[in-house]
């Protein structure tokens, strides 16, 4: 399963993760985070504006600047998830996140019924595998990491490529066909399926515009048996 607009509601993330990572990046940022920034600056496609210009005479400054431009846009980025990821444990620890990790009312039922029935559930995210099970197992319905087998973010791949849902279906020891994939986004579904995985697209309100027909679609787990 993916997160965001699949078991947890975007604003919950929008308006109390990410805003709270935003606000202590500039104490969190660390040598590692750095060099995973850079390596990442200089790879981009197109360089970003001039005020994200990379300075080597102030790495830091630099790499803190570039995971604000980042955040503003929305990039997976790998080390963007990391430090983040980082951030929100400390959060957890403090007691400032615990508890807060909002999911829809029907998930932990239907996490509860697919755990009894022997399936294996495992979660894909662009958020770090660390963030992951930091959310689940601090949520306002409870601790649900104990339904959940794997976790997997975007150190196996982009979500939008079928390579990826191959490795995930590899780790598991499962036959692509065998595993389902729900998600929000058609384009992550697309991928799924190029994979050979079966799909279901969530729709938690009003459908996105570009939906393809070929992705069933459920607007709560309690339809799915």
């Amino acid at each position: 399963m993916d997160i965001e607009g699949t078991t947890t509601p975007i604003e919950f993330v929008q308006q109390v993760l990410f805003p709270y990572a935003r606000a202590r990046t500039h104490d969190a940022l660390e040598p590692r985070d750095v060099a995973a920034l850079r390596e990442e600056y200089h790879a981009e496609p197109a360089p970003p504006p001039p005020d994200v210009a990379w300075n080597p005479a102030d790495e830091r400054g630099s790499a803190e600047a570039y995971v604000y431009w980042l955040m503003d846009r929305d990039r997976k980025s790998t080390a963007l998830k990391a430090l983040q990821g980082r951030i929100w444990e400390a959060g957890y620890r403090a007691g400032e996140l615990r508890g807060k990790g909002e999911v829809y009312p029907d998930v932990r039922p239907a996490l509860a019924r697919w755990h009894a029935a022997g399936k294996r559930i495992a979660i894909f995210s662009s958020g770090s595998v660390q963030a992951q099970r930091n959310l689940f197992a601090n949520t306002t319905d409870g601790d649900l990491s104990p339904y959940l087998s794997g976790y997997f973010d975007t150190t196996t791949g982009p979500k939008r490529e079928a390579a990826s849902y191959r490795q995930i279906a590899a780790t598991l020891k499962e036959e692509p066909r065998d595993v389902l994939f729900i998600s929000d986004v058609p384009a992550e579904l697309d991928a799924a399926r190029a994979a050979g995985m079966r799909t279901a697209l969530c729709i938690r309100g009003a459908p996105p515009s570009d939906v393809a027909a070929a992705h069933p679609r459920i607007h709560s787990f309690a339809e799915l048996a």
